[in-house]
């Protein structure tokens, strides 16, 4: 079966994991101060590793102080998580509806779901492309409201040439296997703001400090640790953050990759009956982590079957999160985001990695013309 996403490993990768296990420090160690700071250089802001992309969106939202009683405005078009790490602390969840074309989080969908109780706006960066944090940003600063990035697909990509880190008050990446890189699990959290990055990091270490300057009685002795705060063991091992800062310096072939396949297929399937394209605007330079399209005519189901028995791996990203029994039984109903349910209706994404290769891509191409008729 051909995947739609696969890790790229090469022997840089192995030897730095290699190298790591050889050390003093499989965990806490300087491997992670390392990734972090390597992060820092691509995402625009200073980061801090976490356990994975879910954990990621949990962080941030703990370090936004979200809780019982705050409203969350997010998507629909996203892994649960996105919803579900806010709700988990107790905010309630409102889903804005999507832009036709990108299948991103709308600003004009956002600005009428504000309340006074709206505590956080959170987008997604879906497939690799950058929400419109202009608009967005507006908003939530009308609001008063934290502006969070779950950029789960999206490292390496930039908005009106500002990487996806810099935009938001909080962006959270994932490092899953299928992403644009790996640490074959694991995340991170960046932060514009200090206190926000401080919030988070202790957070993710299970709400311990030891900064003498935080500390309530300081005078204790040179083992002392205080926990003001209740957080988790989020952290990411220094065996991962080591594959992770040597993914990070393929970053660039990686992106560039990507862009060569997501174009190749925009040439390919050009014209195809029944079928659209996914679409980039201006001033957004992607790193495509999906190539989704739409397959017309209520044929989805039909096709995506059709080409998993040829071989072909293809997935469909997302159901509409509020569609999940868990959001069901609190009380959400289908039909409240009719331009994001009518995207998943279509939405199917075709296989897309870094090694994939043309002749492979090739057979997916004319596998999808046939089952078409194009």
């Amino acid at each position: 079966m051909l995947p739609y996403g696969r890790q790229s490993i090469d022997q840089a990768d192995v030897d730095a994991v290699v190298a790591a296990l050889g050390s003093d420090w499989l965990t806490t160690g300087p491997r992670v101060t390392q990734f972090e700071a390597d992060l820092e250089a691509v995402a625009g802001a200073p980061c801090v590793a976490v356990s994975n992309g879910t954990t990621a969106l949990h962080t941030a939202y703990a370090a936004a102080g979200i809780g019982a009683g705050d409203q969350v405005i997010t998507t629909p078009m996203t892994f649960v998580a996105t919803a579900s790490g806010a709700a988990m602390l107790g905010a309630t969840v409102v889903f804005a509806d999507v832009s036709d074309d990108t299948a991103n989080l709308d600003p004009a969908a956002v600005e009428a779901a504000v309340t006074a109780g709206t505590r956080a706006i959170t987008a997604v960066d879906y497939a690799g492309h950058p929400a419109d944090y202009d608009q967005l940003r507006k908003i939530a600063d009308s609001a008063e409201a934290v502006l969070i990035a779950d950029a789960a697909h999206a490292i390496g990509s930039t908005y009106h040439g500002r990487p996806v880190g810099s935009l938001a008050d909080l962006t959270t990446f994932s490092f899953f296997p299928t992403k644009n890189l790996t640490t074959g699990e694991g995340g991170a959290v960046a932060a514009t703001d200090a206190e926000l990055l401080t919030r988070a990091r202790t957070f993710r270490t299970v709400g311990l400090v030891r900064d003498p300057d935080r500390l309530r009685y300081p005078d204790e002795g040179g083992w002392h640790q205080e926990v003001h705060e209740f957080g988790l063991n989020y952290r990411l091992p220094d065996l991962l953050c080591a594959l992770g800062s040597s993914q990070l310096r393929r970053l660039a072939e990686f992106k560039a990759r990507r862009a060569y396949l997501s174009a190749r297929y925009d040439d390919l399937l050009a014209g195809v009956p029944g079928l659209r394209l996914p679409v980039q605007r201006a001033g957004v330079e992607p790193m495509r982590h999906l190539y989704p399209v739409r397959i017309r005519d209520g044929r989805r189901r039909e096709v995506y079957d059709r080409m998993r028995a040829a071989g072909i791996g293809v997935q469909v990203n997302y159901i509409p999160a509020y569609w999940h029994p868990v959001f069901e039984d609190l009380g959400y109903r289908r039909g409240m985001c009719p331009v994001a349910e009518a995207f998943y209706a279509e939405e199917l994404s075709l296989p897309l990695f870094v090694d994939l290769s043309d002749a492979n891509q090739d057979r997916v191409v004319e596998t999808l013309r046939q089952i078409l008729g194009g």
